[in-house]
């Protein structure tokens, strides 16, 4: 390490040293036999236990339908670690130690013996708080929260008021409802047999570390703070685009649509870190409440403005990476007149003392030419003297980045002059890369999110009132759209940018989307 390396590392404030450490506890999966515990999981799990970041001891305990032995769910997830795992080869001595802690539990969802079953196995490791320190994630249809809640409390494993300091923890994956009253169903029925405190909902963005990042780029760096408002911010983008398309996924696209899918809950979280107020402290509530103030700030869109403030799109055949793409309506399960949207941009207004008149678009979509996450605050262009009086539209205006993935990093764009004996003026980049500075090692979300629901550390997670806020605005507009049959403005090729509505969106105000790039466009 050079010099300014130690001298940086020296600099370095770690607010992490009175992070709760996880008691001794077991992580009991329901609907273990799905995709999600093979692929993100175990593998989130395993890592942790590498990193001797899992609490000793933890005991992790697999529950579904489908017979198997404890050995049997070993050897079937071992053999698929090597597919998901972060770090290649899997090293086989670390594998067999941490399956030893991996055990299973044969039942269905609805059968009270099988929870008689769970708490014998949990009684039989031996230790109290192995058998009451509960992790039990969810990773069911959101119509089996209820029930698993309902069962577990009923066998005593899920209680109300658990005497400290032991614990029971209730963590579920979305969709969390498909509407405000769905939403608010779940929540009613989850909070029967378990207090607020209790739930966890995962959003697995929270847990990337570049989403995490926007809240200390914004708040540890007072200069940009003075510029993070309507005073000197034009307006801002914010981007979710995916390569692929829906494959197997149809049947799951007809019912939510990429409304449901990512604007009701990715790009409104990435929105409200973007622009929430700081905090009075990094405590887990604190955080959360700014949250929940930005997304009721939003300007609601009455059913006559989603028309003029949000566009949705299909993709039709087209070419992706130079290979044929088929079109959303010859995917497998989905009807072949389906009106379900695999795009959607929006302009929202924040209704703030910050924010009051700047836009901000959102956009989602799939078959889209690159996958990148990205928020572009692009700032107020340079009064109309000077060199902007010469240079007119071609003088870019200053424009922050921070790129979420990949290639993660932030980059301001500013102008200067060009070498040589001309005057000439072009635009330049200030560029920090993750990778260059920190080295490629980024954990996973779920490594992140898993650590902090066995410490209890909700600040990651999303509150009730949050979920319920972010479905209103999405909800007003599925109702408007209802059965409303796309146009051929609606519609984009695979491998373009969105339908040309898209484009006609920011054009109204002068604006116009600044598409990611890839590295080899941006080098």
């Amino acid at each position: 390490m050079d010099e300014l390396g130690q001298l940086d590392e020296l600099m370095v404030c770690r607010l992490s040293n009175d992070h709760r450490k996880p008691a001794p506890c077991t992580i009991v999966i329901f609907g273990a036999s799905g995709d999600l515990t093979a692929r993100k999981l175990v593998p989130a799990l395993y890592h942790l236990y590498g990193d001797r970041l899992l609490p000793e001891p933890c005991r992790i305990i697999g529950f579904a339908r489908r017979e198997k032995t404890d050995e049997s769910w070993r050897e079937e997830l071992g053999t698929v670690l090597p597919q998901f795992s972060r770090t290649k080869p899997v090293d086989p001595a670390r594998w067999q130690a941490f399956a030893q802690n991996l055990f299973y539990c044969q039942g269905d969802l609805n059968d009270p013996a099988a929870y008689r079953r769970l708490a014998e196995r949990l009684t039989g490791f031996g230790d109290e708080q192995l058998a009451r320190n509960l992790l039990c994630y969810l990773a069911v249809s959101p119509s089996q929260f209820g029930q698993v809640a309902e069962q577990l409390h009923a066998t005593g494993l899920l209680r109300r008021d658990e005497t400290p300091p032991f614990w029971q923890r209730v963590v579920v994956e979305k969709p969390f409802g498909h509407d405000v009253a769905s939403a608010k169903a779940l929540n009613a029925e989850l909070t029967r047999f378990a207090h607020e405190g209790q739930i966890f909902r995962i959003d697995h963005y929270l847990g990337k570390e570049t989403v995490q990042n926007i809240l200390m780029f914004r708040f540890s760096n007072a200069i940009f703070e003075q510029l993070w408002s309507r005073q000197s911010v034009d307006h801002v983008q914010i981007t979710v685009s995916e390569k692929l398309g829906v494959g197997t996924r149809g049947g799951y696209y007809e019912e939510a649509g990429a409304l449901r899918d990512m604007v009701q809950n990715h790009l409104q979280q990435v929105l409200s870190l973007v622009a929430m107020e700081p905090p009075v402290s990094l405590a887990a509530e604190s955080i959360r409440d700014e949250k929940v103030k930005l997304l009721k700030s939003i300007r609601p869109l009455l059913p006559q403005q989603v028309a003029q403030q949000v566009v949705r799109g299909q993709y039709f055949a087209g070419q992706v990476d130079g290979q044929a793409c088929p079109g959303y309506r010859q995917e497998t399960k989905v009807r072949p007149d389906s009106n379900v949207e695999t795009y959607v941009a929006l302009k929202l207004f924040i209704d703030n003392w910050r924010w009051s008149g700047v836009p901000f678009y959102l956009r989602t979509g799939k078959m889209l030419p690159l996958s990148a996450s990205e928020v572009r605050v692009q700032f107020r262009p340079t009064p109309n003297v000077l060199f902007a009086a010469q240079c007119g539209p071609r003088l870019e205006a200053n424009a922050l980045t921070l790129r979420l993935q990949p290639n993660e990093g932030i980059a301001l764009r500013f102008n200067g002059k060009v070498p040589g004996a001309s005057t000439a003026v072009r635009p330049v980049r200030m560029q920090f890369s993750y990778d260059a500075e920190f080295g490629a090692y980024t954990p996973e979300a779920y490594e992140r999110l898993l650590l902090e629901a066995m410490a209890g550390d909700a600040t990651l997670f999303i509150r009730r009132d949050e979920v319920e806020t972010a479905w209103s605005l999405v909800d007003t507009i599925r109702a408007t759209w209802a059965d409303t049959p796309l146009t051929n403005r609606e519609f984009y090729a695979a491998g373009t940018w969105g339908p040309v509505a898209a484009d006609d969106l920011l054009a109204a105000i002068g604006h116009a989307w600044r598409h990611p790039q890839s590295v080899t466009e941006r080098s």
